[in-house]
């Protein structure tokens, strides 16, 4: 039987703007189960990293934020803790992957001191027993002469090994999930598929769940169980990998699909775009949040939001096509 590990009910996450609240996240629905690899997508701006953040409450200290919804983990709804059980769970039972490891990583630091204070910190480790257990972390990221790395500053190494070391780290206290937020992004093709592979391994031999946050379709492809798509703070489509590549249904999907580089462009021939861009949040559609950049919306469209329909086992899509022909 599936254990669901993360289940988000209706999430509205809110900024103050202009004396008004807005939405950067509206109405997200989303289930992780163990050893699962969920991916989330879509242009920034679409909330992903609002959402994967909120699940740690990261943003109640540097701004004004207002929730609605539940986050249950393991059953405990987050957005009803106390902060001092959030900072338990952080880096605890959820750590994080971020998209710049060296920004993540404190400069003035030794990889190893900040491995070691992590386990320190959650697992009541001594000095000796931490550095032992930050080493084999270090050893199973890949990192060639993990004693070494263990002494050496976060800007002696490449983006790579930043990138395991913060894999590493995140990995330490082996949490139940894992928040890859961008974390290939700022590294070249070949490290990517090295720390995607490593993600896939470490899925595989830990049983735990992985919630990849990415705007890369190809890397979702290779790695991900499953994916939710996300535009404007709702999740648009979601389906199996598998069934989202070889049946994508709402538009915004088909775009970001058609957008993917492939082999056998003509020479001169303009790479396929999803016109126009996402609006800021005071400018949110009335209706379908996508119809300002949809070929195929009409005023009807415009005018009223659609429902999530599931159009078959595990498929849903929030367009008004499917809505009206179902």
């Amino acid at each position: 039987m599936s254990e669901t590990i993360l289940e988000i009910k209706d999430l509205h996450v809110l900024f103050p703007v202009h004396k008004k609240w807005l939405p950067a996240v509206d109405g997200v629905n989303l289930k992780i189960e163990k050893g699962e690899i969920t991916g989330v997508v879509g242009e920034s701006g679409s909330g992903k990293s609002v959402m994967s953040q909120t699940i740690l409450r990261l943003r109640d200290h540097d701004t004004n934020v207002r929730y609605e919804g539940e986050i249950l983990f393991e059953g405990e709804d987050l957005l009803k803790q106390p902060l001092n059980k959030i900072r338990d769970i952080r880096g605890d039972r959820i750590s994080v992957i971020f998209q710049d490891p060296l920004t993540s990583l404190s400069p003035v630091h030794t990889v190893g001191s900040q491995l070691s204070e992590v386990l320190t910190l959650h697992k009541g480790l001594n000095k000796e027993q931490a550095k032992e257990k930050a080493i084999e972390m270090l050893k199973l990221t890949g990192i060639p002469n993990p004693e070494n790395c263990f002494k050496q500053y976060p800007y002696e190494l490449s983006g790579g090994m930043q990138q395991r070391v913060m894999i590493a780290m995140a990995l330490s206290c082996e949490p139940k999930l894992l928040i890859a937020d961008e974390p290939t992004t700022a590294l070249d093709v070949t490290i990517q598929e090295q720390i995607l592979q490593l993600i896939r391994e470490l899925n595989e031999k830990l049983g735990m769940s992985v919630l990849f946050i990415t705007h890369d379709m190809g890397a979702v492809a290779n790695l991900c169980h499953n994916v939710k798509v996300m535009y404007l703070g709702q999740v648009v489509e979601e389906a199996s990998t598998e069934e989202l590549f070889q049946n994508p249904l709402h538009p915004y999907t088909q775009g970001l699909l058609s957008c993917i580089p492939h082999l056998g462009v003509k020479k001169g021939e303009p790479l396929p775009v999803i016109e126009g861009s996402v609006p800021p949040l005071s400018k949110v559609p009335v209706g379908c949040h996508f119809c300002t950049r949809c070929k195929m919306a009409d005023q009807h469209c415009m005018e009223h939001e659609p429902p999530a329909c599931e159009v078959a086992p595990g498929h849903v899509v929030k367009c008004w096509k499917y809505a009206e022909s179902g």
